[in-house]
């Protein structure tokens, strides 16, 4: 879903990029759900100032759903309730972290990436306070990998394979998976980066990417293949709604 920004709404995405950016002229470079207190403060304050100009951007994405789509709104509040339940289904991983479907592709599917940023950092709020499960000093490095990149990818491989005329299901279906896949490469760079023990940087990256993708893989085509399963559902129920954001083509018009 487009939403165009007008002048003085770039305006307050780049002021708010002014944050990330001091923040890494001020701060040595460095930096799943990654557990409360696991990141050095410097990783923990540097990942929620890069986080800040997709929070901006997801407001004012949502605020153009509100006012323009109204009738979907209902079905937006439906995506970051899809993404809590998913993201609470979690198996422990490697040290620090855990492993679990993201559910944070398919709301990028239907609206974009940008209003994800803010379901999931709210997912991810609820999720530190009331289950114990990430961590508020570590809330801006795990919004950053499941709300923001994770997210970005889905979006970015669905409108690719929406222009390469590949079935709908199965565009949706891949672009979960791999934004979830995704989601899990920027973990492992975080914790190799912030916790990289005796190992060099990338000696660290290998070896947690290599325990993660044993059990993200799978988790990972699961959500694909479940994301896929509720666009078919949606497509019986929310005909309407599918088509006033969008991803359905208006009736009479050419699929």
């Amino acid at each position: 879903m487009n939403t165009p920004l007008t002048p003085r709404e770039r305006k307050a995405v780049s002021l708010s990029c002014a944050v990330p950016v001091l923040a890494a002229l001020t701060v040595p470079a460095g930096a799943m759900h990654i557990m409360e207190g696991y990141l050095p403060p410097v990783h923990a304050i540097a990942w929620g100032a890069v986080c800040l100009p997709f929070l901006v951007w997801g407001l004012i994405a949502i605020r153009k759903i509100v006012a323009g789509h109204r009738k979907t709104i209902l079905l937006l509040a439906m995506m970051g309730a899809y993404a809590f339940v998913l993201s609470a289904l979690k198996m422990p991983s490697v040290s620090g972290s855990s492993s679990h479907p993201t559910g944070t592709g398919l709301g990028a599917v239907l609206f974009g990436a940008p209003p994800m940023a803010v379901l999931g950092i709210i997912v991810l709020l609820f999720q530190a306070l009331l289950l114990a499960h990430g961590g508020l000093t570590t809330l801006g490095a795990n919004t950053f990998s499941m709300a923001v990149a994770g997210p970005f990818v889905s979006a970015g491989v669905y409108a690719l394979l929406k222009k390469l005329r590949v079935h709908r299901l199965v565009a949706v279906g891949l672009a979960c998976a791999l934004g979830d896949l995704f989601t899990y490469c920027v973990t492992s760079v975080q914790l190799a980066w912030a916790q990289p023990g005796s190992l060099s940087f990338g000696a660290a990256l290998a070896e947690y990417m290599g325990i993660f993708a044993v059990t993200q893989i799978p988790l990972a085509v699961v959500e694909g293949v479940l994301s896929a399963i509720v666009v078919m559902l949606l497509e019986s129920f929310a005909k309407p709604e599918l088509r006033e954001i969008g991803f359905l083509a208006k009736e009479g018009a050419k699929s």
